[in-house]
């Protein structure tokens, strides 16, 4: 079918594994080298991720990285997730698990940027598990570093391969295989830029035995990361403005509630030994003196993060013809999490006889004036914004338990390759809150009357906004503890039990067809049947939306997936194949899809491989945002619209919180794909190779959150909103939110991907193996968008790694570099009337390593990922300080490892 000489069997060994944006060693890469020549003559059919067919040509119709084990150990990360994150196709950054989130101990990849939930990560060719937490994602944390062999990435679509979700692209974490012996594992790292916080840890032990007929592996692996809270890094403001401190403001014409944006403090009422953490400052919109929290002061930023596993492989050979497989794995994912204490609901008021209301006469904290001088008028309803830090901060502990068993044969019947398994995968996360807030018995307590405290006996106790701590108690035990009881019974703890559950079985059926002149026409049928069940329950309180500080609500639901397909090789020429591809997904809820691909592979010299394909794919909607029952949350926003009309800027538009409900929509449809890819991989030398690819995707009917801020961001440049979701306003301030999914117009993304790859032999002086890789988007657009937002904040155009190993003798040097392009901090308008202003300038950081192979089997490595402490440019991002999904804070990484075999 092919040449098989050694020219052309090196360059297709080496576009293969050249394309990788990761450093092998140049030691590593020889040997490789040499074991493909030799085995030159006697080519071996293999299967790369994107394609079921086996393969003589590792270079294949659609472009595929591989990061090795000497990579992801050159990288420096103690975490597969942070080993993905750091690729290139990683384009917009991915969520990473952080403090004040429910789900913030999920870690994703968002290849192209395209979202989380339209990448597909698998192990050893199945799917991972959906994360509880989101129902819709896959959760990296899960997957331990020392059970990974290596890392193979298709950037191209493949639902026609694998089903829903394969749109922006398939991670395939291939498991290791085929060990002899024990492997030890032990590493340290040290974060600089935090005063404290944030060190790393990380563990294993590999075991493994083989016969000539069984293959035996399995072991341990562990990696911890410490908590970061805000006050640790050196340019957070720990006076930070917070309409949520201790205000009140006036009732709208309609009775409702005004904006915490416009509140004014309580006269005397903030700051003090009575009052810690709460600080007069001038609120940004009025002017007038506004009463504050130290929210960053208790908060953390990132959360402590824990992965502990244990996983079994073996496999057995019947006979010649027939293998019977064995996996299984558990793992422990830990999080710790922490929140400043909770807010009061944006809709409390404070009655007119409240001995809390400041235009109360008979009140404590009663003014004669507001703040800006002018009288404090009649006695009247207000409303007000208070921050319940007697009841102490808001703690969240996860423990996540993943469980997979996997049990499969394959072999042959005939002419014929069959392989099939069965497999369940179970993901359940415990999840539990302490400091949450009754709304209820906050609102009754604030409302307290005059003539009720006047009715309490001596050793009785009364919350007031100006005291809550009850310091006015001090020396009055029996008050006090009064006082606390009143406290205790604001104070929640919520719960949180989650769990997805996929059973699966599966078969398929490898043949040849017939032989043409140009050789064999190949072909895979195949089928698959997977159950989902999702459950997640919340505790009563926080269904029933009454818990402050805390979002979410129940949900849970099961459904069946039935498909089919089939993939053909069809080789035309001696020089060009095309590959068909078609996959048909039932799903028992929605619908069904019909995904198809074709792909063709053009060689029309030795040294140069034309690829290209077109495809369709689908993302199903997630059983999450079908079943879940309306939920409240209070999430931060920027509210662009109402500082436009106020003559605020949007950089210096301050952060507040509004009430949001959550609500299921149980008419979505799945979203379509239609996408094409062409690129070439040539290799002129036998030390030099490159690849250049261009991708093509358009993604219709999608699926999206509506929530507060991108609402609001569509109110700002006009594009509609879907029905029954909206921001209702009264007099420009912000009163409530229905939020959702909803499936919504198109989203179009487009750019190529570039690799070279250099290998030099310099004798007794040693190797140096340098790999280039660099991504750059043309364009994105979102859904109910025309314009093109690359370059918008947190939308680089362009990522590039540069990764270099010398290897000269017991030792390896690798010197790495990494870049995020540029963006604007401030981008308004829309269509062609677009301004952008404000640079946040590329992002370019330095990783070195040193590696010693001691005469025992032993491997020691120093290194320093951002060696020289580059920092995240300060360009507020969301409610934080700067985009923590795409840069880190952790300024230089000094770590440690020690590898030893026996």
């Amino acid at each position: 079918m092919y040449n098989n000489s050694k020219i052309a069997k090196s360059v297709r060994y080496a576009l293969l594994l050249g394309a990788s944006s990761a450093v092998m060693s140049g030691a590593t890469f020889a040997q490789e080298q040499e074991a493909a020549t030799e085995s030159a003559a006697t080519p071996e059919r293999i299967q790369v991720t994107g394609s079921r067919i086996q393969r003589t040509d590792m270079e294949g119709a659609l472009p595929v990285t591989v990061i090795d084990r000497d990579a992801i150990d050159m990288s420096g990360e103690n975490s597969i997730t942070d080993v993905i994150r750091n690729t290139t196709f990683n384009t917009s950054g991915s969520f990473r698990p952080q403090s004040g989130n429910a789900s913030g101990a999920t870690a994703s990849v968002n290849m192209r940027g395209l979202g989380a939930d339209r990448t597909l990560v698998l192990v050893d060719g199945r799917r991972l598990p959906t994360s509880p937490l989101t129902g819709s994602s896959q959760d990296l944390n899960v997957v331990p570093i020392g059970m990974v062999e290596r890392i193979e990435i298709l950037s191209d679509g493949a639902s026609a391969m694998y089903g829903s979700d394969a749109i922006g692209g398939v991670i395939n974490i291939i498991t290791r295989r085929e060990f002899n012996g024990v492997e030890l594992r032990y590493g340290e790292s040290t974060v600089s830029l935090p005063s404290e916080g944030g060190d790393r840890e990380e563990g294993s032990v590999v075991f493994g035995s083989s016969s000539d007929t069984t293959r035996l592996i399995g072991g341990v692996s562990w990696n911890n990361r410490d908590i970061i809270y805000n006050n640790a890094q050196s340019w957070v403001d720990l006076e930070p403005w917070s309409g949520y401190g201790n205000n009140w403001t006036e009732l709208t014409a309609a009775g409702r509630p005004g904006s915490n944006a416009t509140s004014q403090a309580f006269a005397n009422a903030c700051g003090g030994e009575r009052m810690p953490f709460y600080f007069i400052r001038d609120n940004p919109n009025t002017g007038l003196d506004g009463c504050s929290y130290q929210h960053t002061a208790v908060s953390a930023e990132e959360a402590a993060i824990g992965n502990q596993a244990i996983f079994l492989k073996a496999d057995h050979d019947i006979n010649q013809d027939w293998n019977i497989f064995f996996n299984s794995s558990l793992s422990r994912s830990k999080y710790f999490g922490r929140y400043a204490p909770t807010l009061n609901d944006p809709g409390d008021i404070l009655a007119a006889d409240s001995i809390n209301n400041p235009t109360n006469p008979l009140s404590p904290i009663f003014q004669e004036t507001q703040n800006d001088g002018s009288p404090i008028g009649d006695n009247r309803d207000v409303a007000f914004f208070h921050r319940t830090a007697a009841i102490g901060n808001r703690d969240t502990e996860s423990d996540l338990y993943t469980r997979d068993f996997h049990l499969g044969v394959d072999g042959r019947i005939g002419n014929v390759d069959v392989d099939g398994g069965i497999r369940r995968t179970v993901s359940k996360n415990y999840d539990f809150g302490r400091g949450y807030l009754l709304r209820s018995a906050l609102r009754d307590a604030a409302n307290i009357t005059v003539d009720q405290v006047e009715a309490l006996g001596p050793n009785q106790a009364y919350y007031r906004l100006d005291d809550p701590f009850g310091m006015r108690y001090e020396g009055n035990e029996e008050a006090m503890a009064a006082h606390q009881a009143i406290v205790n019974s604001m104070n929640v703890t919520t719960s949180r039990v989650s769990e997805f559950r996929i059973d699966e079985v599966y078969a398929s059926a490898a043949f040849d067809l017939f032989d043409l002149n140009a050789g064999t026409v190949q072909a895979v049928v195949g089928a698959e049947y997977r159950e989902e069940t999702y459950v997640d329950r919340y505790d009563s309180l926080s269904e029933a939306g009454v818990v402050g500080g805390s979002s979410g609500s129940s949900a849970g639901g099961d459904r069946d997936v039935t498909a089919a397909y089939f993939e053909t090789l069809i080789p035309v020429t001696l020089d060009l194949e095309l590959t068909v591809a078609g996959r048909f997904d039932d799903y028992s809820d929605y619908g069904s899809d019909f995904s198809p691909k074709v792909g063709f592979r053009w060689q029309p010299l030795q040294e140069l491989v034309v690829r290209g394909s077109w495809g369709e794919g689908f993302r199903a909607p997630s059983l999450d945002i079908l079943t879940m029952m309306p939920s409240s949350g209070n999430p931060g926003i920027r509210d662009y619209v109402l500082c436009q009309s106020q003559g605020i800027s949007q950089s210096d538009c301050p952060t507040q919180q509004v009430r949001q409900t959550t609500i299921a929509n149980p008419e979505l449809s799945s979203e379509s794909s239609s996408q094409w890819s062409i690129g070439v991989a040539y290799q002129p030398t036998d030390w030099l190779n490159m690849t250049l690819d261009y991708y093509n995707i358009e993604i219709n009917d999608t699926i999206r959150l509506f929530g507060a801020q991108t609402m609001i961001d569509r109110e700002l440049d006009g594009t509609p909103i879907p029905d029954g979701l909206g921001i209702v306003r009264e007099g420009g301030i912000i009163q409530e939110v229905t939020g959702g999914y909803a499936n919504d117009g198109t989203q179009q993304t487009d750019g190529i991907d570039f690799n070279i790859v250099g290998t030099f032999d310099f004798g007794e002086m040693g190797r140096l193996r340098s790999n280039l890789q660099w991504s750059h988007v043309f364009e994105l657009t979102e859904a109910g968008q025309s314009r093109n937002i690359i370059r918008d904040q947190g939308r680089p155009q362009d990522r590039v790694t540069f990764n270099n190993v010398y290897s000269w003798g017991d030792f390896d040097f690798g010197w790495n570099v990494n870049l995020i392009g540029s963006t604007y901090a401030v981008v308004s308008g829309s269509g062609d009337n677009v301004t952008r202003e404000g640079s946040v300038g590329s992002w370019v950081t330095h990783d070195l390593q040193v590696s010693y192979n001691t005469a025992w089997d032993g491997r020691l490595t120093v290194g320093a990922r951002n060696a020289f402490e580059k920092e995240p440019q300060l360009v507020p991002f969301g409610v934080r300080d700067y985009n923590m999904n795409l840069y880190d804070a952790y300024g230089r990484i000094m770590y440690f490892r020690y590898t030893q075999r026996f």
